[in-house]
């Protein structure tokens, strides 16, 4: 069963539980893959495939994220609640990311592969990081690390 399939079937069962929060989420996630399928020219009924699926969310994900910053940044702690308990439930989808310390070796290798001596190319240095790993870990995790190997 594929992420987007999986998603679906959890509409149902978040109707039956009553949960307010995973319905809210799921019923995004649903319309979010519905606009990317035909953004890409397919039509509505065909499924993403996981890695098409994971973007979406991770892009939904990203955006919760950004409005928790803002909200708090403006004082308004009560709009920052529900973006809180949407971004749990879009958490549960995401696969584990990286700590910092399991990054450090990658990084340190891929440095010495790549011969970077010079800060200047540390933007290079984190976006080879960021392909090796595929997606597994935050770009913000990636770039503390970086800036801590100069």
């Amino acid at each position: 069963m594929t992420l987007h399939e999986q998603v679906k079937s959890q509409l149902k069962d978040a109707m039956k539980a009553k949960d307010e929060v995973r319905l809210r989420v799921v019923r995004g996630l649903m319309t979010a893959f519905m606009n990317d399928l035909v953004a890409n020219g397919k039509t509505p009924q065909d499924i993403l495939s996981d890695d098409e699926a994971l973007a979406v969310i991770k892009r939904s994900a990203k955006q919760r994220k950004e409005s928790i910053t803002q909200y708090e940044a403006a004082d308004r702690p009560e709009l920052a609640v529900p973006e809180k308990e949407e971004l749990i439930v879009l958490e549960e989808y995401l696969p584990q990311l990286l700590s910092q310390d399991a990054i450090r070796p990658i990084a340190e290798a891929k440095k010495t592969e790549l011969g970077i001596d010079d800060k200047a190319k540390m933007g290079i240095l984190i976006g080879a990081v960021m392909k090796e790993l595929g997606g597994t870990a935050d770009g913000g995790d990636v770039k503390a690390v970086v800036e801590s190997l100069f």
